[in-house]
């Protein structure tokens, strides 16, 4: 990596150091550069250009779909990931009695559409977590012959606790179970890959380590069960043959696509693109080995200072997240922090740590810098 040359993407870096990819990312360089452009274009020349946006509109599904190792039919534009799996949860021909089982660590995208169906007879059964990590047994002893769909994070959001996509898939394709997974906390820094590890279902917003905008995102609907899931939500763009307005028929695109109701987030999903560019040109398997690299460091300072690692530090269950506790006032080290310059996050009792491939080293030594600092005082 030509790290230089890859700061200059990051403005963020020249007063900031930034460890908060797992809340909102900041934005690189030439995804404010396609905002722009999109914004400069449609305010001076109107709809003029408006093929040519359609084109970059479908180039981008291409690339996200090449993301996931997914066929470019099986993917549609969401506007975040509790759209995404809303579309599962409210499109299952559920029965009274069914069951989805998920872990009880989840963060609420990947809990409240399932709860939303309790009127329809749904229970949600919660695996239990320990100290973080959600093994595989307590995810199957959850599971029942009513169980429909198991639903994972591909990365426990506090924890940053890797789940085994592939066992947990294997064992749904064994049972006649959905698997779908929320990856927002994956996608961008770890590779994945949605036929190798028996995934359904899958969606993701772009803000945290993909380094695009809110408000939208990625879903994914394997071909093998897209006509099991019934759209809740259609609109004038759901059928074949949509810009022939008033023909009305009502016949459903043969892809994600139907998914897709209405006219979409069209700079966003530019801006989507410009940032899809940069992680494929800088390789998700080098951003997986880099991010790593700096969890290392930041694993060998919390030892040094005797701080309890929360999150799990097994080769195979890490991620781009490390938490960890210590005998520390919170609510005084957010401010101390913020005060120079420092973005992490802290909540329910744990210090989260998220750098991306463009952070370094000197950023790690300089964060607990400051850290020795707030307990010196």
């Amino acid at each position: 990596m030509e790290f230089e040359k890859i700061r200059d993407e990051f403005p963020v870096t020249r007063d900031r150091i930034f460890f908060d990819h797992a809340r909102v990312a900041p934005l690189p360089q030439r995804v404010r550069s396609a905002i722009t452009a999109f914004a400069d274009d449609a305010c001076e020349q109107g709809t003029a250009n408006y093929p040519a946006w359609m084109q970059e509109v479908e180039r981008v599904r291409v690339a996200f779909a090449r993301l996931i190792n997914a066929d470019t039919h099986e993917v549609a534009f969401v506007k975040n990931t509790s759209e995404g799996l809303s579309i599962v949860a409210n499109g299952i021909a559920w029965q009274a009695g069914d069951n989805v089982v998920i872990p009880d660590i989840e963060f609420p995208a990947n809990v409240y559409p399932w709860m939303n169906l309790k009127p329809r007879g749904v229970e949600v059964r919660f695996a239990k977590a320990v100290r973080g990590r959600v093994p595989f047994e307590q995810i199957t002893a959850q599971v029942t012959h009513r169980t429909r769909v198991v639903s994972v994070s591909s990365v426990e959001c506090n924890s940053g606790f890797r789940n085994d996509l592939n066992r947990i898939g294997a064992f749904c394709r064994d049972k006649g179970i959905y698997f779908c997974v929320d990856a927002i906390q994956s996608l961008g820094v770890l590779p994945m890959d949605v036929k190798k590890d028996h995934i359904d279902f899958l969606a993701a917003d772009g803000h945290k380590w993909l380094l695009s905008v809110e408000g939208l995102g990625g879903f994914y609907i394997s071909s093998r069960v897209l006509e099991e899931i019934h759209p809740a939500v259609v609109g004038w763009d759901s059928v074949v043959n949509a810009r022939d307005y008033m023909a009305y028929d009502f016949t459903l695109r043969p892809g994600a696509q139907r998914f897709e109701e209405g006219s979409g987030n069209t700079l966003s999903i530019h801006a989507f693109g410009a940032a899809l560019d940069l992680l494929a040109e800088q390789g998700i398997a080098g951003i997986e080995q880099r991010v790593l690299r700096l969890g290392d460091c930041i694993l060998e300072r919390l030892r040094q200072r005797n701080l309890k690692i929360f999150s799990s530090v097994e080769p195979s269950e890490r991620s781009g997240i490390v938490a960890f506790t210590g005998k520390v006032d919170l609510n005084a080290i957010v401010e101390f922090m913020a005060e120079r310059g420092v973005f992490w996050t802290v909540r329910d009792g744990l210090m989260r740590l998220s750098p991306h491939f463009y952070n370094t080293e000197d950023e790690v030594d300089r964060f607990f810098a400051h850290f020795d600092e707030f307990l010196k005082r």
